[in-house]
């Protein structure tokens, strides 16, 4: 945790530091919500603040900051001015084409590697495309928190971890599963259900013409299909609707 990075505080206008310490929030700032993110760089930017943040699990959110209320007040009126020129206006109409063209290459590159990763018989042609897409349109939209939004790894593996996910959440009782809270037990029921997805794709993969109900087959039909399907052989904890 940073010099200017605290925890919020056990009671109003009070912030924690890292080892525990309660402060008082100077009587002249006030508190900037996050959603305006040129608001907030430039007030960090500005000189005094105190960054809020919030650990939950292992993710960590930002909460807002503290700064002097005059240079909030400052920078917000400067920025509403800057918001009002046709420049800005045609500024940030350029940045939207920009990423719409980066979003949809993207999404074009992400598909093709969904494809590629499953591999299947010439055979499943068709069922590859449309299961592709099904992925690709659940992944990637941008804000979606997916596997497929983040840079850490190779697309390649994105596109297997996003496949295997829709996989889980689509064609097994993973949602509806009862799991102990037992440390490890989650990681391990998500560990097999991967695998029976893996073995899944691979009849696919092999040109094997799977049963008709196939859950892979039964979530890739019509939503307005209401008829229940029978489970594979196979994959018997994989649901039946």
């Amino acid at each position: 945790m940073n010099d200017n990075t605290f925890l919020p505080g056990p009671a109003p206008r009070t912030v924690r530091t890292a080892d525990g310490a309660v402060l008082q929030i100077p009587d002249d700032w006030a508190f900037l919500l996050p959603g305006d993110a040129a608001l907030t760089r430039r007030v960090k930017a500005s000189g005094d603040h105190w960054v809020i943040q919030e650990k939950k699990g292992r993710k960590t959110f930002s909460r807002g900051v503290w700064a002097p209320a005059a240079t909030i007040d400052g920078i917000r009126t400067d920025l509403e001015v800057e918001r009002s020129t046709d420049a800005y206006a045609k500024r940030k109409a350029a940045d939207a084409r920009r990423r719409d063209k980066t979003q949809s290459v993207y999404v074009e590159d992400f598909q093709g590697a969904v494809v590629a990763f499953l591999g299947f018989h010439p055979n499943h042609h068709e069922l590859a495309q449309r299961l592709a897409f099904a992925v690709t349109q659940h992944a990637t939209p941008v804000g979606s928190g997916t596997v497929a939004r983040t840079k850490r790894i190779p697309i390649e593996q994105r596109a297997e971890a996003a496949v295997i996910a829709w996989m889980r959440h689509q064609t097994t009782a993973y949602d509806s599963m009862p799991i102990p809270r037992v440390k490890g037990k989650r990681r391990e029921v998500r560990r097999l259900l991967a695998e029976r997805s893996r073995h899944v794709l691979s009849r696919y993969r092999q040109g094997v013409t799977p049963p008709e109900a196939c859950p892979l087959q039964h979530a890739l039909q019509s939503a307005a299909s209401t008829e229940p399907a029978l489970p594979c052989p196979e994959t018997s904890h994989f649901r039946t609707a």
